[in-house]
């Protein structure tokens, strides 16, 4: 019965088969960079500091999915702007995240310092936005990860910098340039993109390292519960009023 299916869904079976193969092999391509993710969002709840994530266009999903996510940080906060997301205006947002200067005002909502860390989701690694994002965290004296697609902006650069180049921490998706993974018949166009699927689960990978340290170390992660589950009123209110006054969007 699952071969006539599979059969009768072509590019929907190739496209998920093709997508758990890069999955699998994020450890065998990531492990290092993983393990140095892990000990640098460890090193900032060590220092009561905060793990923002940033990122544009649909990259910005990652930011959301660190952001009050059941099992997730408590002292994770997205960073927000519909001038760069996709909501208020997608075509305007790969606009403005190629404008020199934007992202200066946008982060100085948020005060980054070197208690804290910055990761920057970015598929392509070229645009002026997280490029800039990423020279203001490290003045700052955070440390700055990406999570983006290295072979996608090696193509893509063409002599301008890439994230890849800048950030402390480098998380390679693998995904093709352009994202998209499956061919289409009879047509050098390509559906299906990989790159925000894998790119949560190199950060929950990253998160989940890191908030089973601080247990082991001294108990009592700050880790959401699911509002459906048993005390989870309770916990949640508890890291709410602990990270609230950092945080603008709890």
């Amino acid at each position: 019965m699952t071969e006539t299916v599979t059969t009768a869904i072509p590019t929907a079976a190739a496209y998920l088969a093709d997508l758990t193969r890069r999955i699998a092999d994020l450890m065998a391509v990531n492990g290092e960079a993983i393990a140095k993710a892990v000990a640098a969002v460890e090193r900032t709840a060590e220092q009561d500091g905060l793990v923002y994530v940033f990122g544009t266009g649909h990259s910005h999903m990652l930011a959301e999915e660190a952001h009050y996510r059941a099992g997730g940080l408590a002292f994770t906060v997205p960073i927000l702007s519909g001038v760069t997301m996709l909501h208020e205006g997608a075509v305007a947002g790969t606009s403005h995240e190629r404008i020199p200067g934007i992202v200066g005002p946008l982060l100085a909502r948020y005060p980054i310092g070197a208690s804290d860390m910055l990761i920057i989701a970015s598929n392509s690694g070229v645009n002026t936005a997280v490029i800039e994002a990423a020279g203001i965290g490290k003045a700052a004296g955070a440390t700055v990860a990406a999570v983006t697609s290295v072979a996608y902006s090696s193509e893509a650069a063409k002599g301008r910098p890439r994230l890849a180049d800048v950030a402390d921490i480098v998380l390679d998706n693998g995904a093709p340039p352009g994202d998209a993974s499956v061919a289409l018949p009879d047509s050098d166009m390509r559906a299906g993109p990989v790159s925000t699927s894998i790119g949560a689960a190199l950060l929950n990978a990253v998160f989940a390292e890191a908030a089973a340290r601080l247990q082991a170390k001294g108990g009592n992660a700050p880790v959401y519960r699911s509002a459906n589950m048993p005390g989870a009123a309770e916990i949640n209110a508890g890291l709410i009023a602990r990270y609230r006054p950092r945080n603008p969007h709890l």
